[in-house]
């Protein structure tokens, strides 16, 4: 099983005493005017760098931050990222202007033990997402063991998060990194009945894998956002001006036709919130039947859709929730969301939020302790849900394997 890999818990602490050990963590925080927005990646790693640092590590850690297109952009640099690192751990994070080379290895090799040093920007170098495998070499020189605490990244065969492990001694997974990997997986191994998959978001093409892996797992399938607006149209309805990917009509026909003949059920909403433009002090009203003429175009699920898919929730043994049901960014159009992420943290199964809005949604409603995961990435956790084999898990090595010293 892909989330049978082996830990930084399964490693003896005598590794670990005095040793470098590379953490590939995800800090690609949101930044404002201000400083970093919110913390909740940073806080994600705190576990997996504390562990590491009691037992004496020398904790080097490597991220991405923003997208700086493999050049140096200062709004990039990781010193704010580093600064409120310190303030969580309660102690200075020590950095450096450069991730590979001379520099990157006299600071690494100033690390002392139990302290942390946090690398520049990995996404200054191109070479880093074309997976290269002499800056991960480069990388690989600073370090003893590697550690993939990076979930986030996970789908992304790059040089950090795939690729530097095979040039280190070791390589195993991190607190975060294995949290997200067993409660995904108990998602695709065992799901206490019944099983419920809300997906929301704009487009099916970003989910198609995800649904037909799906169709064979869970009980119900509950599509609502923009996507939701492709089934509805397969099923003839008129969507005005709603986004509707019209290549993808017969597909959503066919599983529909799919659905229905393992048994599962499939459910679309039955009203919609509607909009006559696509912005936050449109005209809006609610549709019922769930269309919209011409001119206007679907925002949200409507309420009586919104309490329909509630009321299959609340009772479910799984839940699985990756995509807001409306334009959560316009305020007027959150509702839907509200009310499901509500459902989702009254349920007293096993829930998985698949990050992004949906995860948003939790939190501004002061409900993200009130499920059983929350996952710190979307775009891997859709993969994982897919089937798919991670590069960033691939790499890590298998239970079974003996540790060494």
């Amino acid at each position: 099983m892909i989330s049978r890999r082996l830990d930084i818990r399964d490693l003896p602490d005598a590794l670990y005493a005095g040793r470098r050990v590379f953490v590939r963590v995800d800090f690609n925080v949101p930044l404002g005017p201000d400083g970093i927005t919110d913390d909740t990646r940073i806080r994600a790693a705190l576990p997996t760098i504390r562990y590491l640092t009691e037992r004496g590590a020398r904790v080097i850690l490597a991220s991405h931050l923003g997208r700086p297109k493999g050049k140096v952009a200062e709004e990039f640099r990781m010193t704010p990222v580093a600064r409120r690192l310190g303030e969580l751990l309660g102690r200075p994070v020590a950095t450096v202007g450069q991730s590979v080379g001379p520099e990157a290895e006299a600071a690494a090799g100033a690390v002392r033990d139990g302290e942390a040093l946090l690398l520049e920007n990995l996404r200054f170098h191109p070479e880093e997402e074309a997976g290269d495998e002499g800056f991960a070499r480069s990388l690989a020189r600073l370090t003893d063991v590697y550690v993939n605490d990076a979930f986030g990244t996970a789908h992304r065969a790059h040089a950090s998060t795939a690729v530097m492990a095979k040039h280190t001694s070791r390589a195993v997974a991190g607190l975060l990194m294995q949290a997200e990997l067993t409660a995904l997986g108990r998602l695709l191994d065992r799901p206490v009945r019944p099983f419920v998959t809300v997906l929301g978001g704009a487009k099916i093409s970003d989910k198609l894998g995800v649904i037909r892996n799906l169709l064979g797992l869970v009980d119900v399938l509950v599509l609502g956002g923009g996507m939701a607006n492709t089934f509805l149209a397969a099923r003839g309805r008129s969507m005005g001006d709603s986004l509707v990917e019209a290549d993808l009509v017969g597909e959503a026909r066919r599983i529909t036709d799919e659905a229905a003949r393992r048994g599962k059920t499939l459910l679309l909403p039955v009203d919609l919130v509607i909009a006559d433009a696509f912005s936050a002090d449109a005209r809006r009203e609610v549709a019922s039947p769930p269309e919209a003429r011409a001119g206007w175009r679907a925002m949200d699920i409507g309420p009586a859709s919104a309490d329909r898919f509630a009321e299959i929730i609340r009772p479910a043994g799984t839940v699985f929730w990756n995509g807001p049901v409306g334009v959560f960014e316009f305020e007027p159009f959150m509702a839907g969301t509200k009310i499901l992420a509500r459902a989702v943290a009254e349920c007293r199964g096993f829930t998985v939020v698949g990050g992004g809005d949906s995860a948003a949604a939790l939190t501004e409603l002061g409900l993200a302790g009130q499920v059983s995961h929350l996952s710190t990435g979307g775009g891997a956790s859709l993969e994982f849900m897919e089937g798919k084999v991670l590069p960033g898990v691939a790499c890590l090595e298998e239970h079974g394997k003996e540790p060494e010293v």
